[in-house]
């Protein structure tokens, strides 16, 4: 079966972009933080703040940019009995991008505002507003972790909708590496959850999958 040229070039846009969006903002970053702040990362974000500032706004949107595809995905099965279990999955693998980019705002916020206020401050200034954050990010480090791992459950649920009939040509190898990615971002988040930098290779296959998607649904129209 095909679909609509203009559903499944916009379709498939969406998912070319947040996956651009979301791998280049992270891999072009000057400096990456881990998963607790330490005084050392001001200086580093502080050395070409500008850069750090727009690619992770480009991280950042990448998020939105793919619920938005996810979401165009979930119209085009909505013909079909399909949607049952697709629209469900999208709902919740929404939920995991958002709640991931909020608590990446978090880093964000802190890593720019900060670098720029600890900018000439004593080293004993520095490491008592990180000790500062010390609870808080306990707090984010959890949404991390609930948003990588609502995006997996979402995204297993989400390649079995698609794997129905009614639901579209898409291919099995597409769909089968979805759920095995799906399923290695929950084991890995809730298995091993002291490491946040564990789940990284599921980060850059997942944006790898997010444009293989775009490219098959793009030649489905």
């Amino acid at each position: 079966a095909r679909m609509n040229d203009f559903e499944a070039n916009v379709t498939g846009s969406f998912f070319l972009v947040a996956a651009s969006m979301l791998w280049v903002g992270w891999t072009l970053l000057p400096a990456k933080l881990g998963d607790f702040l330490v005084a050392s990362d001001f200086a580093a974000v502080g050395a070409r703040r500008r850069l750090w500032i727009w690619m992770f706004r480009i991280h950042l949107f990448g998020h939105v940019i793919a619920v938005m595809a996810f979401v165009a995905l979930a119209t085009l099965v909505a013909g079909s009995t399909a949607r049952i279990v697709v629209w469900p999955a999208v709902a919740v693998v929404g939920t995991g991008l958002m709640m991931g980019a909020i608590a990446a705002a978090f880093y964000y916020h802190f890593g720019a505002w900060g670098s720029l206020d600890m900018e000439g401050k004593s080293d004993e200034t520095v490491q008592g507003f990180v000790d500062s954050l010390r609870v808080t990010t306990e707090y984010v480090t959890c949404l991390v972790r609930f948003g990588r791992v609502f995006f997996g459950v979402g995204q297993m649920v989400l390649v079995v909708g698609l794997m129905l009939p009614q639901a579209g040509p898409w291919p099995l190898w597409l769909l089968g590496s979805g759920g095995l990615l799906g399923l290695a971002g929950m084991a890995l988040t809730m298995g091993l959850p002291d490491d946040l930098r564990l789940y990284r290779p599921v980060f850059h296959l997942n944006a790898l999958w997010l444009a293989a998607f775009g490219v098959v649904t793009l030649t489905l129209g």
